[in-house]
């Protein structure tokens, strides 16, 4: 019988670490969190010391009833959940529920899956720490304590169901900020003047960029036009020629924030895929007769730390594959952030004995990219600098200064294994375009042979990407490794934010709370007040605050601004928020409302005026409204035409005679349905997402996903086809038929 208990959160990870540990050990999972707040109330004790109430999850009662009972019969219990904030908190609570007296209970924490790091880990236990658990209930109690207090406000003042969080408020005040920046962007015209110069038979374009010593700046075509003719006509007289060897060092290993920027960028993934990928990395992956092995170092980290041992074996891979001279003298450091968790490293493959092509069968293609984008930039960070010849050129045409610029490479260095994103899916910068030049040198006179104007117009920021959100968010000092995935997504579920052209943009209900927000607690979304919670949460897990002092540093003023929001916050409900549309019926302003069916247009002078409509919103967020559009069917009731609307559950027809004549039908795809000849009928379920049903139901629950197609199978003959896939095909949806699946 085994004498010794071992926890961890996930299964995944006991099927890796079993292997390392004898029969004297089980190991089994809490799967996650086992105790929390509870749902339907605050939980929270703010008269008393915000004294936080936990109940077991209800889900997890099974979970805890095994673990205690193995517990029982253990000699020692080794809690090793992950070895963060959130990992000492499960580790806290799972012991709460399953000591007994003169029970010994451990913590045991690992960075990687190793059997080195394992084995280290159980002979070298140490106490729970009370610091980080606290600096986990801190943040908990902290978010409740936002979360419970100003969603009521939200949902009596907006909308119900509405929520708001202490950094994801934050993270979309940041996304309403670049927003109103870009739509208050005013765009100016601005002029370009490239010339093709040539000496001895080879020409190169060079650039006019100054005039009389000055920054040359041209504005207008006729200008343009005016310089470009006196530049013609000159002569061209080399000024200078400067050729230096440029070193381009190698980028750090990842952290969190990095990993997830850059599988953004290279791989198109979002930091909640890359975030789920790498967990999976990390617990384990069955790669045959070795069983379960586990890739990558822990996840979560902001430390670019990596291990002594970790460094050798990255060198002694890199001389034997790629050779010395790729191998710098001494091992490459990077400097972290001082509030940076040291006791982690940086994200890195767990041995050099799995490069990505040994363990590419044993991964789907999604896990290997993102294996392999780490395995590279982890070799790459301990490579030479890659080496360029870069030669710059000024050369005189009057009064003008014109300049070419490029760069050879002459030594990849760690180009060899990973090269920048911003090289690969960026405009290469000017010293660094690849350009060979005639040999030159001062007083030289070259010969013109061509000149090309371009207009261009300066550009607004670009909206946030989920990537670029992060990279704000970590240089702000929002949120933690842990965190930056879920703020993110946490924006776009509550519908504050939505993707456009990949780009984060916020919603009229997400500007709507933001405003409030701003106006009722100022302090709750300022960047640098949160940033400074952040700092405080860290300083209480390193026991330089007291938890309780950090709570009451934050509640006083929040209570304040609270109190004053309850009595003064305005009431979209009520006003709803301007629009510069006019109602058609009335000549009222529009205003944008929330309902239980979302957002929609209404007239302001409501309830004399009940005109209402749907709308959509452009690109620039101009509100674009969806006008009922007419049809040629006549209504069976009363004979007026129907129109088409969209509704919660899809579009529909509807008598034009509202509201003296309610007649309502859905829209046919025109297909009967397979099992009693009903039509299906396009359908949307609590989800938003889009069905096809039977017009019988309840009497008849057939459904569908994807858009019935009034074509038999060519193959089985199954009465109709459907579209699917991002090709939208035709193909049967009859399980045993091949058709349109190949």
């Amino acid at each position: 019988m085994a004498k010794n208990l071992l926890i961890v959160e996930s299964p995944a990870k006991v099927k890796t670490i079993k292997k390392f540990l004898g029969k004297d050990f089980e190991i089994k999972a809490s799967m996650g969190h086992v105790k929390d707040l509870p749902g339907s109330k605050l939980g929270v004790d703010v008269e008393n010391n915000f004294t936080p109430t936990y109940i077991v999850i209800p889900q997890k009662k099974k979970v805890l009833s095994e673990l205690k009972k193995s517990a029982e019969k253990a000699e020692k219990v080794f809690l090793a959940p992950d070895p963060d904030r959130e990992g000492e908190a499960i580790a806290w609570h799972v012991a709460e529920e399953i000591r007994k007296p003169k029970m010994e209970i451990w913590r045991a924490t690992f960075n990687e899956i190793t059997k080195k790091a394992v084995l280290n880990a159980i002979n070298n236990p140490m106490p729970l720490d009370e610091k980080k658990f606290n600096a986990q209930q801190a943040r908990r109690i902290l978010d409740r304590l936002v979360g419970y207090k100003i969603s009521p406000l939200l949902w009596r003042k907006v909308k119900i169901g509405l929520s708001a969080g202490r950094v994801q408020s934050v993270a979309l005040k940041i996304v309403c900020e670049r927003e109103k920046e870009i739509r208050e962007f005013k765009t100016k015209e601005y002029w370009t003047i490239e010339v093709l110069l040539e000496k001895d038979g080879k020409s190169f374009w060079t650039k006019v960029i100054k005039f009389k010593g000055n920054k040359l700046e041209i504005n207008t075509k006729d200008d343009t036009e005016k310089i470009a003719k006196e530049i013609k006509n000159g002569k061209f007289i080399v000024e200078n020629v400067q050729t230096r060897e440029r070193r381009k060092n190698p980028s750090a290993p990842f952290i969190t924030s990095l990993l997830q920027q850059d599988a953004s960028g290279r791989l198109r993934f979002s930091p909640k895929k890359t975030m789920l990928l790498a967990q999976k990395l990390y617990e384990g992956v069955d790669i045959g007769e070795e069983g379960s092995v586990a890739l990558i170092t822990y996840m979560r980290t902001d430390s670019y730390r990596v291990s002594h041992e970790a460094i050798n074996s990255v060198r002694q891979y890199i001389d034997k594959k790629y050779g010395t001279q790729y191998l710098p003298q001494s091992p490459n450091t990077y400097k972290a952030r001082s509030s940076a968790q040291e006791a982690h490293e940086a994200i890195r493959p767990v041995s050099m004995d799995y490069p990505p092509e040994k363990v590419k069968e044993y991964l789907d293609k999604d896990g290997f990219a993102l294996y392999e984008l780490i395995w590279n930039r982890f070799v790459a960070s301990q490579m030479q600098p890659a080496l360029y010849d870069q030669t710059s050129i000024d050369i005189s045409a009057g009064n003008y200064l014109l300049r070419a610029t490029g760069s050879v490479l002459k030594f990849q260095g760690f180009l060899a294994v990973y090269s920048e994103l911003e090289e690969k899916e960026s405009e290469t910068k000017e010293d660094e375009k690849a350009v060979s030049f005639p040999q030159m040198k001062k007083t030289d006179e070259l010969s013109f042979r061509d000149i090309k104007n371009e207009q261009h117009f300066t550009q607004p920021p670009p909206r946030y990407t989920e990537a670029m959100l992060v990279k704000e968010l970590e240089e702000k000092g929002i949120g933690r490794p842990s965190t930056y995935a879920a703020i993110v997504s946490t924006i776009q579920e509550r519908k504050y934010a939505e993707k456009q052209n990949g780009r984060l943009a916020p919603t009229t209900l997400g500007f709507a709370v933001n405003q409030l927000l701003i106006e009722n607690f100022p302090d709750l979304i300022n960047v640098e007040f949160t940033a400074g919670m952040e700092e405080g949460l860290d300083n209480v897990e390193d026991g330089k605050i007291d938890w309780l002092s950090l709570l009451n540093n934050f509640y006083t003023p929040f209570k304040t601004d609270l109190e004053n929001a309850t009595a003064n916050m305005r009431s979209l409900k009520a006003e709803g928020v301007p629009t510069n549309i006019k109602c058609e019926k009335c000549g009222g302003t529009m205003v944008i409302r929330w309902g239980k069916n979302g957002e929609f247009l209404a007239c302001s002078k409501f309830p004399d005026c009940k005109n209402t409509m749907n709308f959509t919103t452009d690109e620039n967020g101009n509100i674009v409204p969806e006008k009922d559009k007419s049809t040629d069917m006549k209504c069976d009731k009363c004979g007026k035409p129907m129109v088409l609307k969209s509704g919660r559950f899809g579009k529909f027809l509807a008598c034009s005679g509202y509201p003296e004549c309610k007649n309502i039908k859905s829209i046919t795809s025109g297909v009967k349905c397979p099992e009693c000849g009903g039509d299906l009928l396009q359908r949307k379920g609590k989800r938003g997402m889009s069905f096809y049903g039977c017009s019988k139901y309840p009497d008849c629950k057939f459904t569908i996903k994807s858009m019935p197609i009034p074509e038999k199978c060519p193959v089985c003959g199954y009465p109709f086809l459907i579209k699917a896939g991002k090709s939208q095909k035709n193909i049967c949806p009859k399980k045993d038929c091949t058709y349109g699946k190949d």
